[in-house]
């Protein structure tokens, strides 16, 4: 009889795989980022949903945000765009494969000014992709000047006060059709993780604007975006938990209170309302409490606003399942034929 303790074998999720194999390179980022946070919480997400890292697909375009996919699912597909250009790039890899599930991490300034054009029509469309904005008010990579998103009359470290109002990402997104639209902050990560899984399980674009404080730039008094004031002014309309599907649910539901929130795929996002007149798939709801917030100084977190009835744009297009690069050429080529018509109509 041996003496000798077996080693303990690592956790595994449902598919066998440890949390190690979701992970990437070692972060190049400040110490302290709120960046990194975040990917630690992209990393559990994908871990506990059991995914397949050969399914997923990482895309950015530039930016300390835009490094970020490098460390994390390092077996994942990964697509570094040019600035503001990643919403195309996306939109693409999911018409030639749907089977993909897609995330797209972008800064303020990848996603509110460079590349404004780009995501307001990624948002109309209902791509099916995770847009997650790592938010912090400043370019961080040219030294913290203002973003598009950094609030009106918030200061920078040098004392340059900002006289421009900021763009509502939500309320963008809301007001353009996007289909799920959340807001966290990075230092919340059990909100954080429940969103992510949510947004991986809805079937169109998910939005998470993360309020991500810049520990080099943007962490000051007067910053609007720095850890203190980010802590002082959350205010989380939901205590939310997500319940995969794959797994046995016992919900405790107090008439009222709670609300399950069917996604496509089987699995239940689960809220309980702080307030009893608030319904996340009310539009109109949703738009008034943001700008209800914004004019309280205040950040709004949770689950805003959800609509499951709009098809994604794939399903729209009747695109079909199989990845295009799987077909054969009589399928995705038209025949000499149909080139000979066209050719006869102009003739």
């Amino acid at each position: 009889m041996s003496s000798v303790t077996e080693p303990k074998a690592p956790a595994t999720n449902r598919i066998g795989l440890t949390i190690k194999e979701y992970g990437g390179l070692k972060s190049t980022l400040c110490v302290g980022c709120g960046h990194d946070v975040i990917t630690k919480q992209i990393t559990q997400a994908f871990y506990d949903m059991g995914i397949e890292p050969h399914r997923v697909a990482k895309l950015s375009g530039i930016g300390c945000s835009s490094k970020t996919t490098a460390y994390f699912v390092e077996r994942g597909h990964g697509f570094n765009a040019v600035h503001g250009r990643m919403p195309a790039v996306g939109s693409g890899v999911m018409l030639a494969n749907r089977s993909l599930i897609s995330i797209g991490v972008s800064g303020d300034g990848d996603t509110a000014s460079i590349g404004a054009g780009q995501f307001v029509h990624l948002l109309r469309r209902n791509i099916p992709m995770i847009y997650v904005v790592e938010n912090n008010g400043v370019y961080g990579l040219t030294k913290g000047q203002f973003s598009a998103t950094a609030d009106l009359g918030s200061k920078l470290k040098n004392g340059v006060i900002n006289d421009l109002p900021a763009i509502d990402l939500c309320g963008l997104a809301i007001e353009l059709g996007c289909s799920f639209v959340a807001r966290s902050f990075s230092g919340d990560m059990k909100q954080l993780v429940a969103l992510l899984k949510a947004a991986i399980a809805h079937r169109g674009t998910s939005l998470l604007d993360v309020i991500s404080p810049c520990v080099t730039f943007n962490n000051h008094e007067g910053s609007t975006k720095s850890y203190k004031w980010s802590k002082d002014h959350e205010e989380p309309i939901q205590e939310i938990g997500f319940v995969p599907y794959f797994e046995d649910v016992t919900i405790e539901q107090k008439p009222g209170e709670v609300q399950d929130v069917q996604m496509h795929d089987g699995s239940k996002l689960r809220l309980k309302a702080l307030r009893a007149d608030y319904d996340p798939t009310d539009k109109r709801k949703a738009t008034d409490l943001l700008t209800e917030a914004r004019d309280k100084q205040e950040f709004l977190t949770g689950l805003i606003y959800i609509n499951e009835k709009t098809p994604d744009f794939l399903t729209q297009l009747h695109m079909v399942d199989e990845p295009l690069a799987t077909l054969p050429e009589s399928k995705t080529r038209p025949p000499k034929s149909a080139l000979d018509a066209i050719m006869q109509e102009l003739a």
